[in-house]
């Protein structure tokens, strides 16, 4: 009756349904001696788990106490320091506009960009139509392929 009830819980084990009591009673079965035959392989596993429960950490993990400089703390804060110097300085002495140049020379870039967009966006169009047709040149190879073992069939039968 022992052993039906632990090959009962060992298949709730293997299924990661037993309780903490029901793993107990599998730990202390495969402590004893008495363990059957058919069930030594199991042995091992909870062996093991008992010798690993009872390892611990024993090495002293010295502490690093010393006193660390901030000199990286200020780099970065003058990194920064620099980065918005950088962007603000030129903004506050270049107070003016564009000058008209720039601007016709920005609506002609701009221009010329929605061309080739509209003209992109033209041949895309014409990719998916290609793209259609070959779905359909497909599905018609693959009915063909019906038809051919159709009169394959049938000319087996008239034979």
């Amino acid at each position: 009756m022992v052993l039906n009830s632990i090959e009962k819980l060992l298949e709730k084990y293997d299924n990661a349904e037993t309780t903490l009591q029901e793993e107990a009673q599998l730990r202390a079965y495969f402590a004893s001696n008495d363990v059957a035959p058919h069930l030594e392989s199991y042995k091992s596993l909870f062996v093991y788990f008992a010798n690993t429960q009872q390892e611990a950490f024993t090495k002293d993990v010295p502490l690093n106490t010393k006193k660390k400089s901030n000199f990286y703390q200020w780099i970065s804060v003058a990194a920064a320091a620099v980065i918005m110097l950088g962007i603000m300085l030129p903004q506050m002495w270049n107070s003016s506009k564009y000058s008209e140049e720039e601007i016709e020379m920005y609506n002609k870039t701009k221009n010329a960009l929605a061309f080739m967009s509209s003209n992109f966006n033209e041949g895309v169009s014409s990719l998916n139509v290609l793209e259609m047709a070959s779905n359909n040149l497909n599905a018609g190879i693959y009915k063909a392929n019906f038809i051919k073992e159709f009169g394959k069939t049938t000319n087996k039968f008239l034979k």
